[in-house]
């Protein structure tokens, strides 16, 4: 009898390990806006569902590290859910507080930007499976904003707004 359960343990474990999985990649960190207080990034995360059903993603956890210290961390619960058979792209805002970038002065300096690492857990909850979670991680550099900027917001958003300012009729 014990023979007998060992192999339907190896069994159900074989199917459960050679189910196809979703996986993900952290493919952008963008500087959105400056605020009195601090600086608004976006990470985006492109995640990739085999299954032809929609999955809720439970929450998403990041921690941005600049010069082997933490300058951020925090999660998003309960950003939605990934749409079935496809990709979608979550974007995950990031606040950096002032005080923090202050400290990061002498890399700053050198080049106007911050060297980065950013770790995120992207957690999933698959059905008979439970949470899964996915760990990305990403090196880069993010480029501080210039006054103009800081002022009216990235150069992505000044140009949408530009966009819907101007009337079709105006464009013939």
């Amino acid at each position: 009898m014990a023979g007998l359960v060992d192999k339907a343990k190896n069994f159900v474990a074989d199917k459960i390990a050679n189910v196809p999985k979703p996986d993900a990649s952290l493919t952008d960190v963008d500087f959105k806006k400056v605020s009195f207080d601090s600086a608004d990034y976006i990470a985006k995360v492109s995640v990739n569902n085999p299954y032809p059903h929609p999955l809720p993603v439970c929450e998403v956890k990041y921690t941005l590290k600049s010069a082997g210290r933490v300058i951020a961390s925090g999660n998003m619960p309960d950003p939605g859910s990934i749409k079935s058979s496809g990709t979608t792209v979550l974007e995950v805002p990031v606040k950096v507080l002032h005080s923090i970038i202050v400290t990061l002065v002498r890399d700053v300096a050198k080049d106007w930007d911050i060297d980065y690492e950013l770790d995120l857990g992207l957690i999933i909850d698959l059905p008979l499976v439970g949470n899964l979670t996915i760990p990305l991680s990403r090196k880069g550099e993010i480029k501080l904003p210039t006054l103009s900027e800081a002022i009216w917001g990235s150069k992505d958003e000044a140009s949408k707004e530009t966009k819907k300012e101007i009337p079709k009729e105006a464009t013939k």
